[in-house]
């Protein structure tokens, strides 16, 4: 990491900012991507203009500019959080000469929504910041884009797959299987992490980029991605990307992708038992771990629990049934929240309604176990309370956001 110290009155001024960016953070970042976006249109190719709309982007980019407040005179602490960040960044194939831009119009945001609170001192103590914190994120995302490049069968920014099979998974979501273009080796990667997709979408000016989950183990000499389509509701607009894979994308395309990216993977090597929780569309990183474990044949206790409205929108349910009625390490069970008169004879399905406190500890027998969960945020936040009510140590708790990342734990 970079040794570039902040002087002492710039650090003094940024942390006595951050009561005032916990007043103000989201409204100083919304009005930056306002202000970004209208100077540099150019980077709508990059940002998901749905997490603008519905505000999880302007969240995040403020709870990271509040923690990097907190903790300026130790940036290490912070570390997990940067390459979190920086593994999203290097799937977008975002490039050190984007940094300024973004301070730029950052400082601008500070200063037009803060106005006298934001001093001609205490912007130039942030612009001194800002570019330590830039060149942080910039020299880890260096090494990740070496790494990239550099190992078996990966490539450094977009390479073309075709869709060699699509294939419907349950009433919302298909699975594309993609084989490069150049029929050339493509790199492994951890279960559980996922690839950027970029489309052209007809009539729309800008390209639009989106990160999917890897749902297969990998060494099979193809990528499969799960996409859930995303038909939208009064707080959402319909996904423009998944509904476009879906309705328009065929076996035979070509689709443009970047390499294997994301922190959340599975640790291996390890002996406790495993316990995968998904909800929804949450399924796909750990269908990739799943699979891998199956592969390697562990001999870990594995408990596997999905969550789904009903039989009709559960994914992959007979791949997994079917590994578990033949593997007594395995165990799987299946939550329903309106099961169907057939849901109802699927001898998995152990539960109506959502997943809860009680129906977990019914399912899992030993709770010093490694967790791995993922799903939709009201779903990972009940797993999350649910653990920490079990005092499952932090380390041995693992979780993915589809998405800009949030907090699960009580505010």
């Amino acid at each position: 990491m970079s040794t570039v110290m902040l002087k002492e009155e710039s650090k003094r001024l940024v942390k006595a900012t951050v009561p005032i960016l916990a007043a103000h953070g989201e409204t100083i970042t919304k009005h930056f991507y306002k202000r970004m976006f209208h100077h540099h249109p150019e980077l709508l190719n990059v940002f998901n203009r749905t997490n603008q709309k519905i505000g999880r982007q302007p969240q995040a980019l403020a709870n990271s500019i509040y923690a990097a407040a907190q903790h300026i005179d130790n940036l290490e602490a912070i570390l997990p959080v940067v390459k979190r960040i920086a593994h999203k960044h290097r799937s977008l194939n975002i490039k050190p000469e984007q940094y300024p831009i973004v301070g730029e119009n950052l400082l601008a945001a500070m200063k037009e929504v803060l106005g006298e609170a934001a001093s001609d001192d205490v912007i130039e103590a942030w612009r001194e910041a800002y570019e330590i914190i830039a060149g942080v994120f910039i020299e880890v995302e260096k090494q990740m884009y070496d790494q990239a490049g550099k190992a078996p069968g990966g490539w450094s920014g977009f390479r073309s797959f075709v869709v060699e099979k699509k294939k419907q998974e349950s009433k919302a979501i298909t699975s594309f299987y993609l084989k490069p273009k150049d029929g050339n080796e493509i790199a492994s990667y951890q279960p559980g992490q996922y690839m950027t997709v970029k489309v052209n979408i007809p009539g729309d000016t800008y390209t639009h980029m989106r990160q999917y989950s890897l749902s297969d183990a990998p060494g099979k000499g193809y990528y499969r991605i799960s996409v859930k389509r995303e038909e939208g509701n009064t707080e959402c607009p319909p996904g423009v990307v998944s509904n476009y894979l879906h309705q328009h994308i065929r076996e035979g395309d070509v689709l443009e992708m970047t390499a294997p990216a994301g922190d959340f993977t599975l640790k291996q090597g390890e002996e406790r038992p495993i316990v995968l929780i998904s909800g929804g569309v949450g399924i796909t990183p750990l269908m990739s771990m799943f699979n891998t474990l199956m592969q390697q044949g562990t001999k870990q206790k594995v408990t596997f629990i999905h969550a789904a409205i009903d039989g009709t929108y559960h994914a992959m349910h007979d791949h997994v049934a079917q590994t578990a009625s033949q593997k007594e390490n395995v165990h799987y069970a299946v939550c329903y929240e309106r099961p169907t008169s057939e849901d109802q004879m699927n001898p998995y399905m152990k539960k109506e309604g959502y997943i809860d406190e009680q129906f977990l500890r019914s399912m899992i027998e030993d709770h010093h176990a490694d967790f791995y969960f993922c799903g939709p945020i009201p779903f990972m936040k009940t797993v999350y309370h649910i653990l920490n009510n079990w005092g499952v140590p932090e380390e041995q708790i693992h979780y993915e956001f589809f998405g800009p990342a949030g907090t699960l734990a009580s505010s």
